[in-house]
């Protein structure tokens, strides 16, 4: 008898044992976390899970970093500037005369929206105001004002009407004239358009003031018109007929989407008309790099031009 008691005791302690066993066996497996299978290409995919950051003691350093935002498409292109399109023809005489004087320059940028800055996400990242940092960059300690004179829906019938006010009252030292995107938008007549520009240039070389054209920029609602090119060739031509600069914009930004690829959302803004910040930034970039190598050529082609 007392050996069958003795017998029953032990079983009852291993069956103890086994049971604790147990147990501590699911413990231990319910703090392991879940793993899905390595998949047939061999990559191991773990199953997500949500933690929660541990609250830091007081006057402790949290460790937990905020989130990271995705990287936007435009931080995966660099604007390269290229000798191509950062040169201009024709040199900066007057430019050139109060830099190397060390006198204030005054530069008068106008246009339509695509100066005023549509489509930017501030008024401190239209090509203006880039351009002003550029330039402020390229030439610390001189005095350079970059002066704003772009409106919205603007045609060049428009900013000649502004000239003498918004354009010939500040006494530019350079004149950066953006034309031609909204007559063609909007079906104007091209020949037209040639007497008014021409007009305005001789009104512009007649206050002594550099002046540069910038022509329409390369963006699929400008593409779809039938007198784009048309519109091209004739601010082309008259920048050379009354030898002024051409800044042409639309190469550079042709030649971002079709050398470059790349795509037009990076450059334009969702209406596919105006560009965007990053548009803007680059193409000051490249202006600001004309106009400081046109600023700065030799003084034997860079004479100090008649005051006004």
């Amino acid at each position: 008898m007392t050996a069958n008691k003795n017998n029953n005791t032990a079983m009852r302690l291993l069956a103890c044992a086994g049971f604790g066993a147990l147990a501590m066996t699911g413990a231990a497996q319910a703090q392991v976390p879940s793993v899905r299978p390595i998949a047939a290409s061999g990559s191991l995919t773990p199953t997500p899970a949500v933690v929660a950051p541990a609250r830091p003691s007081e006057g402790a350093k949290s460790t937990v970093q905020p989130p990271t935002a995705a990287p936007s498409a435009a931080s995966t292109f660099s604007c390269n500037t290229s000798p191509e399109f950062a040169r201009f023809s024709q040199p900066l005489r007057r430019v050139a005369h109060r830099l190397a004087a060390g006198e204030p320059v005054t530069i008068v940028a106008i246009g339509s929206s695509s100066t005023a800055g549509a489509g930017a996400s501030s008024p401190a990242t239209s090509y203006p105001s880039r351009l002003a940092d550029e330039l402020k960059q390229r030439f610390p300690g001189h005095d350079i004002t970059v002066l704003n004179r772009g409106v919205n829906g603007d045609e060049t019938q428009q900013m000649l009407a502004r000239f003498a006010t918004d354009v010939i009252a500040p006494r530019p030292d350079l004149v950066l004239w953006q034309v031609g995107t909204n007559s063609v938008l909007r079906d104007h007549s091209l020949r037209t358009h040639a007497v008014l520009l021409r007009e305005g240039v001789a009104q512009l070389k007649d206050i002594g003031a550099d002046v540069v054209l910038m022509d329409m920029q390369f963006a699929p609602r400008v593409l779809a018109k039938a007198e784009t090119q048309g519109m091209e060739d004739q601010i082309a031509f008259v920048a050379k007929e009354a030898n002024v600069d051409l800044f042409n914009r639309f190469a550079l930004m042709r030649n971002w989407h079709q050398v470059q690829h790349i795509p037009f959302d990076v450059f334009t803004a969702p209406d596919e008309l105006h560009m965007n910040d990053w548009g803007y930034a680059c193409v000051a970039k490249f202006l600001a790099a004309a106009i400081a190598e046109a600023g700065t050529r030799p003084t034997a082609t860079a004479a100090a031009p008649a005051a006004h």
